[in-house]
């Protein structure tokens, strides 16, 4: 076995390149699978059953389902065809998910929007919360909700995936626990959130099942993206086939993801498969857009002195996703905002 090259990208993936999914199965948590670089074709992984068990011996696991990755990649002929459709969130429950808020302009905005001031500690202090983590949505999942009178809206973010977090973890120790990448569509019932943070004990009811990208990703899948903990493209969403927004997710993310891991690491350590979220992706730049529509309607009345953009209603089409050189790096997000059907009494 000759030592490998770094040009020899086709012989050894020296830099963790990696793409995972969740096929439905019928199962909880469904079947691990290992998706080509251009997201056209998968095999089922032979590693691990699902990227819960890899994750949780992600030491071994990790450079065998390298392998696969590139053998995949390497043999064209390999591989079935990915349908979206029979994808689950690629982890369809998680043990923790904590979602942050790191993009200042975000906060003002939408602070603004339910005559909120922003804390003192904007800049020294992160703001997480913990949410639900145990039904997430697929890519293609409608999501379903009883009345448009929440206030219904999406949130486009990005998230990172760990492995066991020491309690006290700092920042510059953070890049070795954070293992893969993610993009999703944090679900937000804008109307429920006012009433609930009034009692002063965090959000749930106002924040529902979050909506994941097919793929999750290693930072080096990146490439030169991932940088300083961030990742500098653009995240690109529409709403019923029209522009919504596409800033930029790296400069203004004021803190990165080593940092929220610091922030929830002082009084705990994290288990495996712990997903840490941005917060909704923003820029001051308002030609680039909004990821979400309680920012659109916030500049709307500091312009025009009254809310013009509704949130959203029933049959509406989010779709979300991130694109480098043009090639979907998560795969795409396509949420149809849906009427749910009350349980039978």
């Amino acid at each position: 076995h000759l030592p490998s090259r770094p040009t020899c990208k086709h012989h050894h993936n020296n830099t963790h390149q990696m793409k995972l999914g969740t096929l439905d199965n019928k199962t909880r948590d469904g079947r691990l699978i290992v998706v080509s670089k251009d997201n056209l074709r998968y095999i089922e992984s032979q590693v691990a059953p699902t990227l819960q068990n890899a994750l949780d011996n992600w030491a071994d696991a990790e450079q065998k389902l390298i392998a696969e990755y590139d053998a995949l990649n390497k043999d064209e002929n390999l591989g079935h065809k990915v349908d979206l459709t029979r994808l689950r969130a690629p982890l369809p429950r998680a043990y923790e998910w904590i979602d942050g808020s790191a993009y200042i302009n975000h906060i003002v905005l939408v602070r603004k929007a339910r005559n909120a001031e922003p804390p003192a500690t904007l800049k020294t202090d992160p703001l997480v919360y913990q949410g639900g983590s145990g039904t997430f949505l697929g890519p293609m999942d409608p999501v379903e909700h009883f009345s448009e009178d929440y206030g219904i809206d999406y949130e486009a973010e990005l998230a990172v995936i760990t492995d066991d977090v020491p309690m006290g973890t700092t920042a510059k120790n953070a890049h070795k626990h954070i293992k893969l990448v993610a993009l999703l569509n944090d679900v937000s019932l804008r109307n429920l959130i006012p009433p609930e943070l009034a009692k002063s004990f965090g959000f749930f009811v106002s924040k529902p099942s979050t909506s994941f990208a097919p793929f999750f990703v290693t930072p080096d899948e990146l490439g030169d993206s991932w940088k300083d903990g961030r990742v500098h493209l653009d995240m690109l969403s529409n709403l019923n086939g029209k522009f919504a927004g596409n800033p930029n997710a790296g400069p203004e993310m004021f803190f990165s993801f080593y940092q929220l891991l610091q922030h929830v690491t002082q009084t705990r350590r994290l288990t495996a498969g712990t997903i840490i979220g941005s917060g909704t992706i923003s820029n001051e730049d308002e030609t680039r857009g909004s990821s979400c529509l309680s920012e659109k309607r916030m500049i709307e009345k500091i312009k025009t002195g009254e809310f013009k953009t509704p949130y959203l209603r029933f049959g509406d089409v989010v779709e979300i996703d991130m694109k480098k050189e043009g090639k979907s790096v998560f795969g795409p997000i396509r949420n149809v905002i849906t009427q749910a059907k009350k349980p039978e009494e």
